[in-house]
C-alpha cells in the first residue's frame, strides 16, 4: 500500500475536507492527482444493493443474491456458515464494484416491536457478537470491507433520527455494547457506522466517549467511522467526536464548514488529518482487492437455500412433520405464491431469482395433487370469501400447508410495529382452516416474535421461516418433506403477550427520550428473573431427532480469572435420522455484590450427529464469561466465588450442570468515600481493617444507649439500622465521646484506606 501519511501531507486543506465528506450518495471523493481512489459503499446486511446511479439513494438496484435476513441468520447459531455467506457476499460486491458493504447490524432486540428487527441478530449480545464477527471475517477475507452498525442503542424506529436513549452505564456495557465490542476486537471491521439517535444526551455522530474513548482507545478499532446517511448535525463536533466520514454527499457547505473551522482554529488540523488518513486507508485497501466481472449466481442461490434451511425453527410438531407423501396437499396463503422473503427499506435487494414455495413443494410432492387458495389479501383487510374458499380447499386435502406473512404495513424499516398480532384476516384464516383440517402446518414469515396463543393449540405444526431470502421457498420444501432436518433455534424469546415484554412500559418513549428502565433484564434475562412463562424460550427449536447430554465436565474445578476454563459435554443422537444440535453454555453467579441475571449465554456450539453417534462438545470460557461491569471501577470485574455452568438445549431446557470456583487475581482500589455506609466499610477489606476497632467501640456505646441489638420502644432492629448509616452519621451519634469531629475522623480513615 502507498505511504498514506505522505499522501495526506501532500493534500490541501480543501482536499482533506472533501475526502471526509461523501462525493455522492455512495462514494467518497477521489484525489486523482495523488492517486487517492474513490470508495464505493452499498447497503449490504443480507445482499448487495448496488444502485446504478451513484447520486440516487433509491431506485432499482442491480441484481444480486438476496440472502436471509439477520433474524434467520442468528437462528442458525452457525458461525462457520455465516463466514461462508460473508465470502459469497464479498464476491458479489467485487463483481458489482462495491468496496464496503454497509452491515451487519448488531443492535439488540430490546423489543419485538422494533421495525428493523429483521436486520438485527438477537436479544443476546454474546450470540449477536459472535455471529457478526464471523460474517465480517468472511466478507473481509475477500478484500471487501464491512460496516458494523448502528453504533449504538439504535433499538427502535420511532423518532430514530433524534430520540435520546437513556441507558445506565452497566446496562450499556453489559447489554448494548458487547456485540459491537466482540465484533470489533475479533474481526476489525473496516468501518463502523454511527446511529442516528442520541445516547444519554449526545448524538451518536458526535459522541466522543462512544466513538473515541470506547471504540478506538479501549477496543482498538483501526478503521473509519462513517455516519448513517443523514445522521450528522454539527460537522465540526462530529469530527471532534471521532466521526471521520459524513454520508451522503455532496455537501459543499459541510466541506466549507470544515475548512473555515480549521482556518479559524476551532478545529485542530491534526483531527482532520487523522480522519483523512483513515478514509484514505480504507479506500486504498478496497482498490487493491482482486477485480471481478461476474459472480456465480447459481452457487449463491444454492448457498442461500442452505442458510435458510439451517435458520428456520420448528416451533411445534405433533408428529405431522416430516410429511410422508400425502396424496392431497392444500397450499393456502398468499405468501405461498408471492413469497415474503425480505424486509422493507434500505436493505431491499433486487434478487437474481426467487424460489416460489408452491413450486418448490410441488417438486417434492411427487404424484400428490396440490391445490392453492389465496387465504388473505395484500393488506390487512377482512375478506371472508377468501377464508371460505381456503376452508373448502383444506377440508378436501390430507394436509394443509398454511403460509402466513406479515404485510409491509405492519413491519418495515422506518416505523415500529404496534402489536405482536398477525392481521385479523390471518388469525381468522388459521382458526377456520385448522377447525376443518387438524393436520394443518403454519409457516410464518416475520422478522420477530408474533402472538400465537389464540390459534396455536388448533394446528399440528408451526415452522418459523422468518424473512428467508430468495431461496427460502426451496428450504421450506426441504424441511417439510424431511430432506433437511430442521436445526434452527430461536435467538430471541417469543412471549405470550406484548404486555409481558421487558420494555413494554418504556417503549418507545416520549418527549424525545426513551428510558431503558428494564436495565440488564431484556429477553430471557427478564423472563428468568420474573419466573414468567413464555410462548417459546430463547434457544428453543425442535428437530426430527432427539439428543441426549451426558458426562458434563470442566477442565478445572478451580481456576484463576487469567486462565479461563473449558466446559465439555458428550452429546448423542438418540433418534433415527441425522441432525444438528446447538449446545448452549450459560453461566450463573451464585453470589455477587451487584444484581445479575440468573444466567447468561457465554458459549455455544453446533454439532452434527448421525443416528446413534456421540461427539464431545467443548467450549472455552474466558474471564469475560464470569465478569460484570463495575461502574465504580469503570472496568470488568470477576469476583472470587462459585459459579454454576449450565449446559442446555435452550435457556429453559438445562440438560447438565457443573460448578467452578473462580479466584480473582486483580487487586482493585477501594471505592470508600465520605458517604459510604457502615456496611460498605465492613465489606471493604481495607475499610474493615482501619475501622474495626472504632466500629466495635461505637457498637458497644450504641448498644448501651439503646438497650441492646433491638429497641423495644421503636421495634427497630438496631443492627440493620446501623449498617445502612453513613459511617460519619454513626460517629456523629456519639461525637461527644470522640476525640475529634466525626467528619475529621472519617477523613483520616479514608486517608489510611487509600494510602494502603
Amino acid at each position: 500500500m502507498q505511504d498514506i501519511v505522505k499522501i495526506v501531507q501532500q493534500m490541501t486543506l480543501e482536499e482533506k475536507a472533501a475526502l471526509v465528506t461523501g462525493a455522492s450518495a455512495w462514494t467518497t471523493t477521489p484525489i486523482e492527482r495523488l492517486g487517492a481512489p474513490e470508495l464505493f459503499m452499498a447497503d449490504g446486511p443480507h445482499g448487495v444493493r448496488r444502485v446504478p446511479d451513484v447520486h440516487a439513494l433509491g431506485g432499482a438496484s442491480l441484481p444480486a443474491t438476496c440472502f436471509p435476513t439477520a433474524a434467520l441468520l442468528a437462528a442458525t447459531w452457525n458461525a462457520d456458515l455465516l463466514h461462508i455467506m460473508g465470502q459469497a457476499l464479498a464476491a458479489e460486491a467485487l463483481a458489482l464494484g462495491v468496496g464496503v458493504l454497509l452491515g451487519p447490524g448488531v443492535n439488540m432486540k430490546r423489543s419485538p416491536l422494533c421495525g428493523r428487527n429483521f436486520e438485527y441478530f438477537s436479544e443476546d449480545p454474546y450470540l449477536a457478537g459472535e455471529l457478526a464477527a464471523s460474517l465480517i471475517e468472511g466478507i473481509q477475507s475477500r478484500g471487501v470491507g464491512a460496516s458494523l452498525k448502528h453504533f449504538a442503542a439504535n433499538n427502535q424506529e420511532y423518532q430514530r433520527f433524534g430520540i435520546d436513549a437513556r441507558v445506565d452505564e452497566r446496562t450499556l456495557r453489559e447489554i448494548y455494547l458487547p456485540a459491537f465490542e466482540r465484533a470489533v476486537k475479533r474481526a476489525q471491521p473496516w468501518t463502523v457506522m454511527c446511529a442516528y439517535n442520541k445516547l444519554n444526551g449526545d448524538y451518536c455522530s458526535e459522541h466522543y466517549e462512544l466513538l473515541t474513548e470506547i471504540l478506538r482507545q479501549e477496543w482498538g478499532f483501526e478503521g473509519f467511522v462513517v455516519s448513517d446517511w443523514g445522521a450528522v448535525h454539527d460537522r465540526v463536533k462530529a469530527l471532534q467526536g471521532g466521526l471521520d466520514l459524513e454520508m451522503p454527499g455532496p455537501k459543499p457547505y459541510r466541506t466549507h464548514q470544515v475548512i473555515e473551522s480549521v482556518r479559524a482554529g476551532e478545529l485542530d488540523a491534526a483531527v482532520l488529518n487523522e480522519a483523512a488518513r483513515r478514509v484514505l486507508t480504507i479506500a486504498l485497501r478496497a482498490a487493491e482487492a482482486p477485480k471481478s466481472s461476474a459472480f456465480d449466481a447459481d452457487a449463491d442461490h444454492t448457498l442461500a437455500r442452505q442458510v435458510a434451511a439451517e435458520g428456520m425453527v420448528l416451533l411445534k410438531n405433533d408428529g405431522i412433520l416430516p410429511l410422508l407423501n400425502p396424496s392431497r396437499v392444500a397450499v393456502i396463503g398468499r405468501a405461498a405464491q408471492e413469497p415474503h422473503f425480505q424486509g422493507g427499506g434500505s436493505s431491499h435487494i433486487n434478487p437474481t431469482r426467487v424460489a416460489i414455495p408452491f413450486d418448490e413443494i410441488k417438486k417434492r410432492a411427487g404424484n400428490a395433487v396440490l391445490t392453492y387458495s389465496e387465504g388473505y389479501p395484500v393488506g390487512d383487510d377482512m375478506q371472508q370469501p377468501l377464508i371460505d374458499a381456503a376452508v373448502q380447499t383444506a377440508r378436501d386435502a390430507d394436509v394443509a400447508l398454511l403460509f402466513v406473512a406479515l404485510p409491509a404495513s405492519k413491519e418495515s424499516e422506518g416505523y415500529d410495529r404496534t402489536d405482536l398480532d398477525l392481521t385479523a384476516q390471518q388469525v381468522a384464516l388459521i382458526k377456520a382452516v385448522s377447525a376443518v383440517q387438524p393436520r394443518t402446518v403454519v409457516i410464518l414469515h416475520n422478522s420477530s416474535a408474533v402472538a400465537m396463543v389464540e390459534w396455536i393449540d388448533g394446528v399440528a405444526a408451526v415452522l418459523e421461516a422468518w424473512l428467508m431470502g430468495q431461496a427460502g421457498g426451496g428450504a421450506i420444501a426441504d424441511i417439510l418433506y424431511g430432506v433437511v432436518n430442521p436445526s434452527g433455534k430461536l435467538a430471541e424469546t417469543f412471549p405470550l403477550r406484548l404486555e409481558d415484554t421487558p420494555a413494554f412500559i418504556n417503549f418507545p418513549g416520549e418527549h424525545g427520550q426513551v428510558r431503558y428502565g428494564e436495565g440488564l433484564f431484556i429477553g430471557y434475562r427478564y423472563y428468568d428473573a420474573k419466573q414468567a412463562p413464555v410462548l417459546f424460550p430463547f434457544g428453543y427449536g425442535l428437530s426430527y431427532t432427539t439428543f441426549a447430554y451426558h458426562n458434563a465436565r470442566v477442565s478445572a474445578s478451580s481456576f484463576r480469572d487469567v486462565e479461563g476454563v473449558t466446559v465439555s459435554v458428550d452429546v448423542t443422537n438418540t433418534g433415527v435420522v441425522a441432525g444438528k444440535e446447538i449446545v448452549q453454555i450459560y453461566v450463573h453467579d451464585r453470589q455477587c455484590k451487584f444484581v445479575r441475571p440468573q444466567k447468561e449465554l457465554k458459549g455455544f456450539a453446533k454439532v452434527e450427529l448421525q443416528p446413534g453417534e456421540t461427539k464431545t462438545v467443548s467450549v472455552e470460557l474466558d474471564f469475560r464469561a464470569f465478569a460484570f461491569w463495575h461502574p465504580g471501577h469503570k472496568q470488568w470485574v470477576a469476583e472470587d466465588g462459585d459459579f454454576d455452568i449450565l449446559i442446555g438445549a435452550s435457556s429453559a431446557d438445562i440438560r447438565a450442570t457443573a460448578s467452578v470456583a473462580l479466584h480473582a487475581t486483580r487487586t482493585l482500589p477501594s471505592l470508600l468515600n465520605a458517604a459510604s455506609t457502615v456496611r460498605e466499610w465492613i465489606e471493604d477489606p481495607r475499610g474493615r481493617a482501619v475501622s474495626a476497632g472504632l466500629f466495635q467501640q461505637m457498637m458497644t456505646q450504641m448498644s448501651a444507649n439503646f438497650g441492646g441489638d433491638s429497641d423495644a420502644s421503636t421495634g427497630m432492629d438496631m443492627m440493620g439500622f446501623i449498617m445502612e448509616l453513613p459511617m460519619a452519621s454513626l460517629l456523629g451519634f456519639q461525637e461527644a465521646a470522640l476525640p475529634a469531629p466525626a467528619e475529621m475522623i472519617v477523613a483520616d480513615l479514608l486517608r489510611q484506606v487509600h494510602q494502603a
